[in-house]
Parts: structure tokens; sequence; C-alpha cells
């Protein structure tokens, strides 16, 4: 596992106790594409199912809600993160939980699988589009594939900050959507549905907005973090109480049986 896996796995380890507290926004965007999946065709009965990043179960037990028969045969809870994991509710009934690298691949247990899911994961990976081709690939016929992902896009108001102060802007670079789509087209899944939509959430200071990052465990970024001036610059060129912008694509594709 390369450095910035285990930078990630490491803020969502010390974070956890927090994170349902802190992802209001994660929770939102699972429950909007759970409800994106309620008319979709069943999954072939006795193929796997997958949440993968499940970390605390809140896309899978969005879907739970909006598509009952589910239940019948759990998504196994698949995380980097095994405190994660550990505050995971569907981890004690179903399927035994997987701690696993998603970088690797998925695992060979997964292949031809009749649903995968993910929220807010696929951005913390190496080659994101490369992955989910991969996840588009693994799909058995009539299997489905749903995935939210924030994009390239997102953080205005942290790039023109820094931008203004003469900083690097050391937010996560994000993957871009076009390449996301593309992927899904190479994997032979042209996208049953696709959308780009702007969230926003509100904040008193640039200060307040880095912190929450950090207490959800979302802080990590594969560039240096800011000296203590560098830092003071940038806050002093952040918009008081500007909110800060979420670009979040919603795909979901399906293999045709």
């Amino acid at each position: 596992m390369t450095a910035f896996p285990l930078q990630v796995r490491g803020a969502f380890a010390r974070h956890a106790a927090d994170y349902e507290g802190q992802a209001a926004l994660q929770r939102g965007i699972a429950w909007r594409l759970a409800r994106l999946c309620r008319n979709l065709p069943p999954p072939p009965p006795d193929a796997p199912r997958a949440d993968l990043g499940a970390g605390s179960g809140l896309l899978s037990r969005a879907l739970l809600h909006h598509c009952p028969a589910l239940g019948e045969r759990p998504l196994q809870q698949l995380d980097l993160c095994p405190e994660l994991l550990a505050r995971n509710p569907l981890t004690t009934s179903g399927t035994a939980p997987l701690v696993w690298d998603l970088n690797s691949g998925l695992p060979a247990a997964l292949e031809q699988a009749g649903l995968l899911v993910s929220s807010f994961a696929l951005q913390w990976l190496e080659a994101p589009a490369r992955e989910l081709e991969r996840w588009g690939r693994a799909l058995a016929p009539s299997g489905w594939l749903a995935v939210a992902v924030p994009v390239r896009g997102s953080f205005p108001q942290w790039h023109q900050a820094a931008a203004a102060a003469g900083v690097p802007c050391t937010a996560l670079e994000l993957p871009d959507a076009d390449d996301l789509i593309q992927a899904l087209h190479s994997a032979g899944l042209p996208p049953a549905l696709h959308q780009r939509l702007r969230f926003s959430r509100p904040a008193r200071s640039g200060l307040a907005t880095l912190r929450r990052l950090r207490d959800l465990g979302a802080g990590s970024s594969r560039k240096a973090p800011l000296s203590p001036s560098q830092l003071r610059r940038l806050l002093r060129h952040w918009p008081p109480g500007a909110p800060l912008s979420w670009d979040v694509l919603l795909l979901v594709g399906g293999r045709i049986g």
C-alpha cells in the first residue's frame, strides 16, 4: 500500500467516532443515489453484491430504505478503514465486513457481481477512472453499478482564495466527470443515468470549513500542508462566510443481460 492510501485510512480511523455526526452531505447524497435506484430491475439473485468504500454504511442503509428487496441478500460492506466498518450497523448482520484496498482492484469474490454501489469513495483512489472501469467490467449480465463521487469543479472558493493569496491549493485533486463517464462506456456500460449536481455546505469561515473536513476524516491531500504563514494568508483571502461547494457526479449503469 502506498503512502496516500495509508494517509487516508489513518485520517478516517482517527475521526471514525465523529464521522456520522459530521457527514450530513454524504448522508444526503447517499439517499439521493438510493432513490435513483428504486426502479432498477432486480440484480441477479445469486450474484455477489457489495458497497465499495462502505464506511459506516450510509449508502447501504439508504438502499435498504428505498429498495427493501435488497435486504434479502445483504451487500457486503467493504472498506479500507476497519475503524469505520466497526461503526457500521450492517456489519453485525448479513455477510462479514471486508477490509480491502480498492486500489488493488476488486476481490476475486466480486467477479460477476450483481450489484456494486459506492458513494464518496472513488475520489480517494489513485486512479479513479481505471478502477471504475474495473468495477463495470466485473458486473454479471443484468448486473448494476451505482456511484456517487465528487468531481473536478468542486471547492471553487478554496481554489480562488489560494490563488488570491499566492499559496498552493491543498484541496484533494478530484477526478474529471467526463473521464468517469467514459470509463463506464469503456467497460461496456453506457450510463443509464448520470447527473452532475452542485451542493454547498455553509461555514462561518475558511478555518471552520477546513476544520470540518478534518473532523470528518476527509482532510487528506497528496500535496504538502501549508506552512503557518501560508495558512494565515489563505484564510485572509477566504471570502467571509462563503459556503464550500461540491460538484457531485451520480452514475448508474447496467450490463444488458
